[in-house]
């Protein structure tokens, strides 16, 4: 590991939490408005599936020089670009499909156990 390396996976930390943030945050917003949960998580997954795409898309295209050079340096800063393009990749699968089932399974928990609370 060098240090380019472990400043990509702070990086791409700090972007996949973004996405999984947008996505909670925009199914809250829309079960506030009344929405059912399946349907909040549904609609928020089809409105921020185009800011992901770009987002993702973006970076792997701007880290693919990086990945590929071969200049002097190109072996340290290679990690960084690979960490990035590997992550963001798996990540994107990740943002829009195990964010909101564990959110949904979160959610259902919670109000089981609140209803239980006041059924007591």
């Amino acid at each position: 590991l060098t240090i380019f390396t472990i400043i990509g996976m702070i990086m791409l930390l700090g972007l996949v939490a973004k996405n999984g943030i947008l996505i909670v945050d925009f199914t809250n917003h829309l079960k506030q408005q009344g929405l059912p949960l399946t349907e909040a998580l549904v609609e928020a997954g089809k409105e921020r599936l185009r800011p992901i795409i770009m987002t993702t898309m973006a970076m792997i295209l701007g880290m693919l020089p990086m990945a590929l050079s071969s200049g002097s340096g190109a072996d340290f800063k290679n990690g960084l670009a690979w960490v990035l393009i590997g992550g963001l990749s798996s990540s994107f699968f990740l943002t829009l499909f195990i964010v909101p089932s564990v959110y949904m399974i979160i959610e259902k928990l919670r109000l089981r156990i609140i209803s239980k609370n006041k059924g007591n």
